[in-house]
């Protein structure tokens, strides 16, 4: 098995601990908030008449928060004091008129706001999501799927939260703020001086708890990352778990971990619940300082009552706008760090993109050859050293040897999955690093020994091979691969809903609708890994018989550790430590009495060997297949 092989298992590896890959950076204050703000300006700036919109509608309905206090004042001095009762039912009304209005362009401003923070995520995630295809399997190597996917997911919805409510909740806070300074300020300015000692108050307060209220959400985000790879490892390695009697002991690393969330959770919303009562404290003391000294300026005669009602309402309105910019701190500073998180795989270089000068591939007739290849998905660490091989067309090549000699990495490399580090590989006397790449992956099929099909019915797990095939096309695949007697026992036949990875059916299930799948791609050159290593005999037997129709006029490549299967391979190469050490026809090789002699025969210790022509082989072959 391949390096590449065995990272793609260790992404499921026993669910005892989680994994972070060298990316992974839990939830907490941005390392550039600026730069983040900058960029998520760029996707905002697209819904540039919304926001405007918004804008007008928070600075009315600030406006017309601001007029109720004023009009309580009058009202009072005015109207109530002097007993003037028709006077004082029209300003009722206008004040119930304001304040109907008021709601009315909260309403609409958190509806806009909602659609332009639905819109700019959309982006978002878009862009986030088509990028992903563009990387290499080389960066998917190095990164935990789970993170990746809390990128597209956590990260992008924090955003979405903080635009939807608290853009605009910053906005209007803090147009509030300085209206209502400036509305205390014009009607009475010892009064305004008095309201504002309290400020340095709040503010060291708000610094204080937010300090201590980021770092304890730090601190429980990295924990509920904790928490949610123990869930993931555990439910994705849930055979494994049964198989080795470990419930008990994953329950208590779960429990351990969940603990762990608990109390770093508690002292968050502590630290977090502790702002508002403090602020309401302060907020208080001002309006008993704004009673007392508005009371003693009453007597004195410099003040009326209305004004002192007015400034009591204006401190209280004072009050909010630093409770909310204080709450919404932490939030912004987590989406802020979301957003670098998400800019950081946008800005990520793909590592195989086509040359300039990359040209098209056309049908291949299947000549393959690699020139004295050399690789290592590590640097300085080599798989492969100096591989040459040629692969006429039409013939089949098997490749074996024992686990991690390099076989599954000759294939990835032929795919062009990964990029060489010296030599080079042709198809048909083309350097593939000068072909574009989806010309030459659709020249491939490839089968392999873990068979992946996506959620969908079966006969969209089939077409998966040829988006644009008929339905006619995609049952004369299936019957070539001796599918189609199977997939009419299901329950709907062809539209047969399959669950998450095909886990609805067998292994040689999934393995036949995988060579469907290929045939109805009609590759030039196919690629067998392992196709039949778990499954039974008969089923062996099925598969084969269709890899044999899938195989016939191809350039094929076949992986196999059951040396038996490819006997009559029309070339054999014996792979170990990254290097071919034998290479000819199965006879050949036999004859040799070397690490091909011993491998085969330790298949068969105890047992004699299988004679010529008693197990089914990878030829004679049957006739071509239908165009």
């Amino acid at each position: 098995m391949s390096k590449r092989k065995a990272n793609s298992q260790n992404q499921k590896p026993l669910p005892f601990g989680p994994r972070r890959g060298p990316m992974m950076r839990p939830g907490g204050k941005a390392k550039d908030a600026g730069g983040a703000l900058r960029r998520l300006w760029s996707y905002l700036r697209r819904q540039r008449w919304r926001l405007l919109a918004v804008i007008v509608l928070v600075a009315a309905s600030t406006g017309l928060g601001l007029v109720g206090p004023y009009l309580m004042g009058q009202a009072i001095d005015a109207y109530i004091i002097g007993g003037d009762l028709s006077g004082l039912g029209r300003l009722l009304l206008v004040m119930i008129s304001a304040y109907v209005m008021f709601s009315l362009a909260n309403w609409l401003r958190g509806y806009v706001m909602a659609g332009v923070a639905q819109r700019t995520v959309q982006d978002l995630r878009n862009d986030l999501f088509a990028k992903l295809q563009t990387l290499s399997l080389r960066y998917f190597d190095r990164h935990a799927h789970g993170e990746l996917m809390s990128r597209l997911t956590n990260d992008v919805e924090n955003i979405s939260n903080v635009l939807a409510q608290g853009a605009s909740q910053l906005i209007s806070g803090v147009l509030t703020l300085l209206g209502v300074i400036l509305a205390m300020l014009l009607i009475n300015l010892p009064l305004a001086i008095v309201t504002l000692l309290v400020v340095p108050i709040m503010v060291v307060i708000t610094q204080w708890v937010s300090m201590r209220t980021l770092r304890g959400f730090r601190e429980q985000q990295e924990t509920l990352g904790t928490l949610n790879g123990i869930i993931e490892e555990t439910i994705s390695g849930e055979q494994v778990v049964k198989a080795y009697c470990r419930e008990q002991a994953v329950v208590e690393t779960f429990e351990g971990a969940n603990r762990k969330l608990q109390v770093a959770a508690t002292t968050a919303q502590t630290f977090s619940l502790l702002l508002g009562p403090l602020m309401n404290l302060v907020n208080n003391l001002g309006f008993v300082l704004v009673a007392a000294v508005g009371g003693w300026m009453a007597l004195r005669g410099t003040v009326t009552i209305g004004t002192i009602a007015s400034f009591i309402n204006y401190a209280r309105q004072f009050g909010m706008p630093l409770r909310q910019i204080a709450n919404l701190y932490n939030q912004i500073q987590a989406a802020l760090a979301g957003a670098e998180r998400v800019f950081e795989v946008l800005d990520e270089v793909p590592e195989l993109v086509d040359d300039s000068s990359a040209e098209s591939l056309p049908d291949v007739r299947g000549d393959v050859i690699f020139d004295d290849v050399t690789f290592g998905y590590e640097a300085g660490v080599p798989v492969l050293k100096h591989v040459s091989l040629h692969a006429e067309p039409g013939q089949t090549v098997a490749l074996v040897g024992p686990t991690g000699a390099g076989k599954t990495t000759i294939v990835n490399l032929l795919t062009r999955f990964y990029d060489i580090d010296g030599g080079r590989i042709t198809i048909d006397g083309r350097n593939i690093r000068m072909v574009k790449k989806n010309d030459l992956r659709r020249q491939l099929g490839i089968v392999l020994q873990d068979t992946f099909l996506f959620t969908g019915s079966v006969m969209e797990n089939i077409r998966y091979g040829r988006l644009d095939a008929t339905d006619e096309e995609v049952t004369a695949a299936a019957k070539l691969a001796n599918a189609d007697s199977f997939i009419h026992r299901l329950p709907q036949g062809y539209d047969t809903p399959l669950s998450e990875r095909g886990s609805n059916l067998s292994e040689g299930q999934r393995q036949l609708l995988a060579i469907s799948r290929a045939i109805l791609a009609d590759p030039g050159i196919l690629i067998l890994d392992e196709a039949t290593s778990s499954v039974d005999t008969r089923t062996e037997k099925q598969i084969q018989e269709a890899m044999l129709r899938l195989m016939e006029g191809r350039t094929s490549f076949v992986i196999a550790h059951r040396l038996s299967t490819i006997r009559e391979a029309d070339k054999i190469l014996v792979i170990n430590d990254g290097e071919i050490i034998e290479r000819g026809t199965h006879g050949e090789l036999l004859a040799q009495r070397g690490f091909y002699h011993n491998l085969y025969m330790s298949q068969f210790k105890g047992h004699k060997a299988p004679e010529e022509g008693s197990q089914l082989t990878l030829s004679p072959r049957p006739a071509a297949i239908p165009a």
